[in-house]
């Protein structure tokens, strides 16, 4: 008998499961038991479905203390997932397994000036790739995962970052793979799947704000559960500080994306964009900035903060975990993000007991965060078949 506060359903109780596994590459029985909820011999039941369907192994480990268990359950490396990573420079493809392995990777370059139909037809070229791909192979997908900056609720009158029309992806995805479930998704959504699932010691495990601070600031609201609505995108770097700021591309001026985008700091510190990608976090070490640029890299970093801090005051959470360039920085430097989140989040930082965190960057490494997404999607819906998810 299931212990209290058991998921709710078959695919609940499935998702919790293969959540877990996700985000801790794999787990022994009880631990596992205790951490979705369940008695052993239910969790038993379970992991034998899942064994059955190819999506978990049990691999022999030796026992972590006398007596203890033996056998680690992880998800199963020879499921195969898809992904479309969409960014300012490519549209990369991929196929990868339910972890970190990649076993296939293209990347095909963006127009210079982007339109609907051209990036409709690159979709078009990256679908014959991956067909001729996995049709070699005789590989069967369980899942395809796509992410693109800007989509969110205004993305059907046009993107304002990378112009893409989600509905026609989708349905050419599904007519190249039928019967293969899709999920298309914004770009902040699925560099928190990667972040989560990827990143060893990610500092949140419940509810928290994730902000990505890359070719644009945006965030995502975690809720915690492996559930389709547990991640919420939040357009925070469109706050808009000041009539005569800088022009963003959204089309306002003075957004904190527009002071504080990875476009933006190479403005600032006159160093081309793509030098700032090549060089991973090596340009923090090898560019020397006089005192009056730092000074206003201060600036805008507390500007960054203001923005989260008044993003927890209309969705409080505990947490912030923030990735991209500013995570690369010096302590001093990173402080003026903490100082804006303290001097804008109602009673200060300390009283509304917020953590905030630095993770790695995850710009440059696409299709990755895709596939973290599709990886998420397979476990949202328990691994079940798309059609049977509803009745479950």
């Amino acid at each position: 008998m299931e212990m209290s506060e058991q998921p709710r359903s078959r695919r609940q109780t499935r998702a919790a499961i293969l959540g877990h596994l996700l985000q801790s590459g794999g787990m022994f029985r009880p631990p596992l038991a205790k951490a979705v909820r369940l008695s052993e011999a239910s969790l038993s039941r379970i992991l034998f479905d899942l064994k059955a369907e190819g999506l978990i192994e049990e691999v022999r480990r030796p026992v972590p203390y006398v007596g203890g268990p033996s056998a680690l359950v992880s998800l199963d490396r020879s499921v195969a997932l898809a992904a479309f990573e969409l960014t300012a420079q490519h549209l990369s493809i991929g196929v990868g397994g339910l972890t970190s392995e990649l076993h296939f990777a293209e990347r095909l370059p963006l127009p210079k000036k982007p339109t609907v139909a051209s990036v409709g037809r690159l979709f078009g070229d990256a679908l014959e790739l991956l067909q001729d791909w996995t049709r070699k192979r005789r590989i069967r997908l369980a899942q395809i995962g796509v992410s693109v900056p800007g989509l969110g609720r205004l993305s059907e009158f046009g993107n304002p970052i990378i112009p893409c029309d989600a509905g026609l992806v989708r349905s050419m995805i599904s007519e190249a793979f039928a019967g293969v479930p899709v999920e298309i998704t914004n770009s902040v959504v699925a560099h928190t799947t990667f972040h989560r699932s990827r990143t060893e010691d990610y500092p949140f495990a419940g509810p928290h704000l994730f902000v990505f601070v890359s070719q644009g600031v945006a965030g995502t609201c975690v809720d915690g559960p492996v559930e389709p609505d547990a991640l919420q995108p939040v357009e925070l770097g469109h706050m808009v500080f000041g009539d005569g700021g800088p022009r963003c591309r959204c089309g306002h001026h003075g957004c904190v994306e527009a002071y504080t985008s990875l476009p933006a700091l190479a403005e600032l510190i006159g160093v081309p964009e793509a030098d700032l990608l090549q060089d991973g976090a090596r340009w923090v070490n090898t560019i020397s900035m006089p005192s009056r640029v730092r000074l206003e890299l201060r600036r805008r970093l507390f500007m960054l903060g203001l923005s989260i801090g008044n993003t927890l005051n209309v969705k409080p959470c505990s947490g912030v975990a923030i990735s991209g360039w500013p995570s690369l920085l010096a302590e001093d430097d990173r402080k003026a993000v903490v100082d804006g989140i303290d001097a804008s989040l109602l009673g200060g930082r300390k009283h509304a007991q917020v953590s905030v965190a630095f993770v790695p960057p995850s710009t440059g490494n696409d299709p990755h965060a895709a596939l973290a997404f599709a990886a998420w999607c397979l476990a949202c819906r328990g691994g079940m078949p798309a059609a049977s998810v509803e009745a479950a």
